[in-house]
């Protein structure tokens, strides 16, 4: 492989007009399609074969709504002492429903009613639901916000508090905003730090940029086939932007190095690419294989959202071998020289050092670990075993609700006061039979049963379908959609009904969106252990192949097992029980998002075998050309380890960035993600890493003989572009240059 990507970095690098011309053309193609085939988003989160979403798909046909159309509601609040069922409130509200059908955009506005279930019981809260012209919700104009809520202005002169809610005040979804442009940014300035020069920073920020402009752009493009949440795009931007500034952060910083210390920049840009980009694709390799087998738990959007980040960073692999060693073919040898002053002396200074027998701190680093390995591996286990505590308390949901203090949050705040919190969680038993009179009566009988149920406030009677088939009984929790109380009564419910199947025929089956999403949460958690064996089993296997070893790649699973439950037990502190949310501008706590540890799972282990190839290959390179296994890990520490670092640093910036989003479930992600980050690049890799490889010597690379005939070869390190030296377990002595680097490593290894 090695000399593979060599030649087509040294191709690609001479022919740069001809290879930036065909990403171009890719761009301007996919930008095309995006543009004439791009479909709304959905917002739904359902997979098919659960309970909930069955009876969802037989209530559509049994109870038809007549099309789909974007919907919201103005919620009205009469002072005290008041109602708004008479007096000026009354007449309030009629004036403002009637203008606010009137406004452009909206289909009707149905009044607050008694009888449809609108009006609280004390009278003071009522719902007035809106129909709005546009099928989604991004759909909508800006001047038909802007009328309903002149119409709310003219109830609140009156005295009354109105809020406008529903999906159609919700938070807008932006790809990039203000926030995530701040972590683009702050990616920039460690770029400027380990290259020492402006031109070589912006590189692997602009080839980013290409590499999600073209994954997020066939995304759009694909909607027309495939049903797509606005949330696997913003998943896309994380993965793409992190992934491709890192990818072209180890190739453009070895090809610098390399021309610094004055090889001829194309034959450096192919070496470069064949070594360093030997690590990319297969780092790259491990997030597509964590990310595509998202599939094979069945659950269509996850599967989406899993192959639309695998494509991007599919495409952001593809451009680092291709499209970066092109860009540097306009750099020449200019990449090794800035022309800011302040950088250029960074620069010498730092290859000063570099050259100046003096150890690295990455070295000093690893050096120090080595000696103290025992007490650098208790401290890293105990420390990420007590972060992990919380996660025991993990509780999955829905993710929360709008923002509370957006109007939109504000109107669910009114209804649950008005109302009750399990008004907007309402439970729907849905009775099918052969007969009218049958299933009629059985859906009374059910209803009756159910009502004395400990967590329900009310019960509704029976709605007969027109095929008198079915029959719909609607039970409102006292408990909000997000509780433990009302998951608890959803079972008792399913209990309930087996006795009244067996005597009557008829089928009862509960549904409703708070049902669907218990359903959703119930699926991935039975999910999660499957994906992760299968993730594991198959990243194991690659990295086998990659170091042609067995403690390596199972060092590399156990280590991101301990950052997994470190990263999920904070997520659980922040998000679920608040600590240091007003800091991170979380303004709601619950349960966690369904589908976020299973993201979390799948993303994370990527990008934890990711630094694991590029800090451990180094490692074994310095190994295979002879070094003793203590020196070679100190070597090949330092000469990763910056580069890791400030790879890390980078993704925990983009990730980062997003926890500031206006949407709940893009806070939990970007916070998950960088924290996952932080604590497997810096506490498991950088840390824990040395300490067990110092642990482990010679055993770290042992590999049964029947193995080690049948795993192919894969040459990551370019041994054969890079003149390999004598054979393992044989030292050389070192250059001069270096002597002095090793720190006395060598005794390392006796201890």
């Amino acid at each position: 492989m090695s000399t593979f990507l060599y030649r087509l970095g040294r191709f690609a690098y001479r022919r740069k007009w001809a290879v930036i011309g065909a990403w171009l053309a890719v761009l301007l193609a996919v930008a095309v399609a995006a543009l004439g085939l791009m479909k709304p988003f959905s917002s739904s989160t359902t997979i098919p074969g659960t309970e909930a979403q069955r009876t969802l798909d037989v209530m559509e046909k049994e109870f038809p709504t007549g099309g789909t159309h974007a919907t919201g509601k103005i919620v009205f609040r009469a002072p005290d002492g008041q109602t708004i069922t008479a007096g000026k409130p009354a007449e309030a509200i009629t004036v403002v429903t009637r203008d606010a059908g009137r406004a452009p955009g909206v289909a009707g506005v149905t009044a607050p009613s008694v009888q449809v279930g609108t009006v609280s019981a004390d009278s003071r809260t009522g719902i007035a639901e809106i129909t709005f012209d546009a099928e989604k919700a991004d759909k909508i104009l800006e001047a038909t916000k802007q009328a309903l809520e002149r119409s709310a202005a003219e109830a609140r002169a009156a005295g009354l508090t109105v809020e406008l809610g529903g999906d159609a005040f919700g938070p807008k979804v932006t790809v990039l905003g203000p926030m995530e442009a701040v972590g683009i940014l702050i990616a920039l300035g460690v770029l400027i730090f380990v290259f020492r020069t402006l031109r070589g920073a912006i590189i692997p920020v602009a080839t980013a940029l290409v590499g999600v402009a073209i994954g997020v752009l066939g995304l759009m493009a694909m909607t027309s086939v495939v049903t797509m949440d606005s949330t696997s795009i913003i998943l896309a931007v994380m993965l793409g932007l992190a992934v491709g500034i890192d990818y072209a952060l180890f190739i453009v910083s070895r090809h610098q190095t390399q021309v610094r210390h004055g090889m001829d920049p194309e034959e450096s840009a192919g070496l470069a690419t064949g070594t360093a980009g030997g690590a990319v694709v297969f780092a790259g390799a491990t997030v597509v294989i964590a990310l595509s087998a998202l599939a094979v738990v069945n659950i269509p959007f996850l599967t989406v959202m899993g192959l639309g980040a695998a494509l991007t960073v599919v495409v952001s692999v593809l451009i680092a071998v291709t499209l970066l060693p092109a860009v540097l073919g306009f750099m020449g040898k200019s990449i090794a020289t800035s022309t800011v002053p302040v950088l250029r002396r960074s620069a010498e200074r730092a290859q000063w050092r570099g050259g100046g027998g003096r150890p690295s701190l990455g070295q000093r680093w690893a050096a120090a670990t080595a000696r103290r390995r025992w007490l650098v591996v208790v401290t890293c286990v105990l420390g990420l075993g007590l972060m992990a505590a919380p996660a025991a308390d993990l509780q999955l949901g829905l993710g929360g609700g709008p923002d509370p203090q957006s109007s939109a949050g504000r109107a669910q705040k009114l209804v649950d006061d008005g109302f009750g919190p399990g008004y907007s969680g309402t439970l729907i038993v849905l009775a099918q039979g052969e007969s009218k009179t049958t299933t009629l009566a059985t859906a009374n009988d059910f209803a009756t049963q159910v009502k004395d149920l400990q967590g329900v406030a009310s019960v509704s009677p029976p709605v007969p379908a027109a095929s008198g088939q079915a029959a719909l009984v609607s039970i409102t929790p006292s408990s909000g959609p997000e509780s433990e109380a009302t998951t608890n009564l959803l079972s008792e419910i399913r209990e309930r009904r087996g006795g009244i199947e067996e005597q009557t025929g008829t089928d009862l089956n509960v549904t409703g969106s708070t049902a669907v999403n218990i359903d959703v949460a119930n699926k991935l958690s039975g999910a999660l252990p499957v994906y992760c064996l299968l993730v594991m089993g198959l990243a194991l296997l690659l990295l086998m192949v990659v170091f042609r070893a067995v403690a390596v790649p199972l060092k590399a699973a156990l280590g991101f097992l301990l950052s997994l439950g470190a990263s999920l037990g904070a997520l659980v502190a922040v998000f679920q029980w608040g600590w240091l949310s007003d800091l991170l501008g979380i303004t709601q706590t619950g349960p966690v998002l369904s589908f976020l540890p299973m993201l979390l799972v799948g993303i994370l282990f990527g990008l934890a075998m990711d630094y694991e190839v590029f800090l451990v290959s180094r490692m074994r390179e310095e190994y295979k050309h002879g070094r003793p296994p203590t020196e070679a890990m100190v070597r090949g520490f330092g000469h990763s380890s910056q580069v890791v670092a400030a790879a890390a640093l980078i993704m925990i910036a983009v990730f980062g960035s997003f926890i500031f989003a206006e949407l709940q479930v893009i806070k939990g992600m970007g916070f998950a993600l960088a924290i996952g980050v932080l604590l497997d690049a810096f506490v498991v890799r950088m840390t824990l890493v040395p300490a067990v490889m110092a642990i482990l010597g010679h055993k770290a690379w042992w590999l049964p003989r029947f193995l080690h005939r049948w795993l192919p070869n894969v040459d990551i390190e370019g041994e054969r572009l890079t003149h390999p030296g004598p054979a393992p377990h044989q030292p050389t002595a070192l250059p001069p240059q270096h002597a002095s680097a090793a720190g006395g490593t060598a005794s390392l290894d006796a201890k």
